[in-house]
């Protein structure tokens, strides 16, 4: 296609142009603005589609376009292009955010129709996908970062949407402060790749690593880790994703699952050389993929409420893919594999949550669900696909990319190989166990449906609840708007990894961006497969002992220590509160001391002393002649003196 080039700025302009109108619109638009913002998504995911039939027809080295809107800053040795790049890896990253963003939008139109906030809502949707295409289609870390900020604000603005109540306000400004910790990161690497290369351009800075010194080249990489472990939500700015949970289901889905949260994945794969020629910065990237992949596990044990439990889920499996990063070439392609796949299965799983609140009064906790599946088999059937999925059931997409992922951290050899793989493994068997745990809950067993809530005294309850307090709830199938979004995710949950795995089709997609070593793990595929599919039973199994074979208590038990810890998110926050909040009011104190009684002390010291010799000097100008006078045959005697003094040395 000639001039493929002019229609990639058309990707960003087409849901930013529905953000513009919905926001400054006013009322008028407020019966029709939903589906504004529904079809210029889908108009961006058309064009894409365009744009990806063109690539293919082109030759695997000839597939990277490139297009300049205009020079933002051109002054002599400062550079700042708004500049698109369009390749296989952008590509990906553009039909996920475009093709999940659209079902999104039209999930959106069932689910917020009672809220009289609805076309705001389908603004800031749209501003976010804007936002989320400038970030993965930049040519230049400066205008990535625009799209970064971008994204930090449409997701504030989103997870707060329902501002009147306390905790989405929260949570909101929560979410916003962790992630201006991860974006001081990407500035400073931003900054440090100017002085060190001279340009921010993806090109010539990735070019350039191999005549850099490593201990820049570390530097870089730790702050740009830094700000990825903001956006994904990885530990140690991991605190804000449970919170996030306040705002309507289907921003989870879109910000917490498929999009906003792959972005530190994204950022890492596409500074792959900088890694690679840092090993200890590359080497940190995969101990926060661990350490994360376990955390949020964990975490996802202990939670009743069904939307926290996928949000751990959430931050296991993107630890897995930034651990999949961190092993460089051989993990890379795996990691937006599993990427993909994961925002098949996961988005649907958020919905299917949205769903089965929608059908019981918005309930969250699924300790009061169970017996869903014969009132809701549209949601039990597309929920379940997506359970499967994710916790590596053979045949569908989570298998492969997840097995994939566990192949290439035996590969990484000696005995960090070991480690890494029987951290993923762990990790397989405890997603096994919560996403089983989750099945149980809400679709199986008994009914344990409870008298709907007063929103007045139930902070937690979403706006829009039909039910009266104290009417028990009526669980039903939702309206077409959402079920086939949630039809259409199943079959990418169920396909997408099959489509992708066998053949090596998705590796050799991204090769010619993304470098590829094939890994030599120290045991076979066949038993690594083996292995991950036995974790995946035995985590299967003890759930099922423990909640399938027993009646589930309304109310939690008290449980162990861990699982007391784990539903306070291992105290992620007491630690923060004390480490930072508290630490912070200490270190402000002692610079305030410090600013009075040295700073402060030294200049109205000096400032006294100045004024203190002043006013003694000023006594000798008293206005009496005969003082002058005095002064000066006193100062004449002392010339003499001195006169002669020098002549008789």
């Amino acid at each position: 296609m000639e001039n493929a080039e002019n229609l990639i700025a058309l990707l960003v302009a087409a849901p930013l142009l529905g953000a513009v109108v919905l926001l400054c619109g006013g009322r008028r638009l407020d019966k029709a603005g939903h589906w504004i913002g529904t079809l210029l998504a889908a108009a961006s995911f058309v064009i894409g589609l365009v744009l990806f039939a063109d690539m293919l027809g082109r030759g695997a080295e000839e597939r990277t376009l490139r297009s300049t809107l205009y020079s933002w800053i051109p002054v002599e040795g400062f550079q700042a292009d708004i500049a698109f790049q369009l390749d296989q890896l952008s590509m990906t990253f553009v039909l996920l955010i475009t093709g999940v963003g659209s079902l999104i939008h039209l999930y959106s139109v069932g689910y917020m129709e009672h809220d009289e906030r609805r076309r705001r809502f389908f603004g800031y949707l749209n501003l976010f996908l804007a936002a989320m295409l400038l970030l993965v289609l930049a040519d230049n870390y400066l205008l990535l970062y625009v799209g970064w900020e971008g994204v930090g604000l449409a997701s504030y603005l989103l997870i707060g949407f329902w501002q009147h109540k306390p905790s989405a306000a929260t949570a909101a400004k929560k979410a916003f402060l962790v992630n201006r910790v991860g974006d001081m990161g990407l500035s400073i690497a931003i900054m440090l790749m100017f002085t060190t290369f001279g340009t921010f351009a993806f090109g010539p800075v990735l070019e350039a690593t191999g005549d850099t010194s490593e201990g820049m080249l570390t530097a870089i990489g730790l702050m740009l880790l830094l700000a990825a472990c903001g956006k994904s939500a990885q530990v140690p700015l991991q605190s804000w994703l449970g919170d996030a949970m306040e705002g309507p289901t289907p921003v989870s889905a879109l910000i917490h699952a498929a999009t906003m949260v792959t972005a530190g994945v994204y950022l890492i794969t596409r500074s792959g050389a900088i890694f690679n020629a840092a090993p200890d910065a590359q080497l940190a990237v995969v101990v926060v993929g661990a350490v994360t992949l376990l955390f949020g596990a964990i975490v996802g044990c202990a939670k009743d409420d069904i939307k926290k439990a996928l949000a751990g889920s959430t931050m296991s499996q993107i630890g897995y893919m930034i651990l999949a990063a961190g092993l460089g070439p051989i993990g890379y392609a795996f990691a937006i594999m599993h990427l993909v796949t994961h925002g098949f299965f996961k988005a649907g799983l958020f919905l299917g949550a949205g769903s089965v609140m929608h059908g019981m009064n918005d309930e969250v906790d699924m300790r009061k669900y169970g017996a869903l599946r014969k009132y809701m088999p549209i949601t039990f059937a597309t929920f379940g696909l997506g359970y499967l999925a994710i916790i590596g059931f053979p045949g569908l997409s989570g298998f492969f990319s997840k097995d994939k992922i566990i192949e290439a951290a035996f590969a990484k050899g000696g005995t960090e190989g070991w480690i890494l793989g029987a951290v993923t493994l762990l990790g397989a068997a405890i997603t096994a166990y919560y996403m089983t745990r989750v099945m149980i809950l809400t679709f199986f067993g008994e009914k344990r449906w409870q008298p709907a809530p007063d929103p007045a005294t139930a902070p937690g309850v979403e706006p829009g609840v039909e039910a009266k307090p104290g009417e028990m709830p009526h669980p039903h199938e939702s309206p077409k708007s959402m079920t086939i979004p949630m039809i259409l995710l199943a079959f990418g949950s169920v396909f997408a990894g099959g489509f992708f795995g066998i053949g090596d089709r998705f590796v050799n997609w991204l090769a010619p961006v993304t470098e590829f070593e094939h890994g030599h793990p120290p045991i076979g595929a066949a038993a690594i497969t083996s292995a991950t599919v036995a974790v995946m039973v035995i985590g299967v199994s003890i759930a099922y002992l423990q909640y399938g074979r027993r009646p589930v208590p309304v109310t939690a038990p008290r449980g162990s220590l861990l699982t007391r810890a784990a539903r306070r998110d291992l105290l992620q926050d007491d630690f923060n509160h004390i480490v930072l909040v508290r630490g912070g009011e200490h270190l402000t104190r002692s610079l305030v001391y410090v600013d009075h009684s040295l700073v402060d002390g030294v200049v109205n010291g000096t400032a006294a002393s100045v004024g203190g010799l002043s006013g003694r000097l000023r006594k000798l100008q008293n206005g009496y002649a005969r003082s002058y006078a005095v002064s000066m045959f006193g100062g004449t005697a002392v010339l003499i003196a001195a006169t002669l003094l020098m002549r008789a040395v």
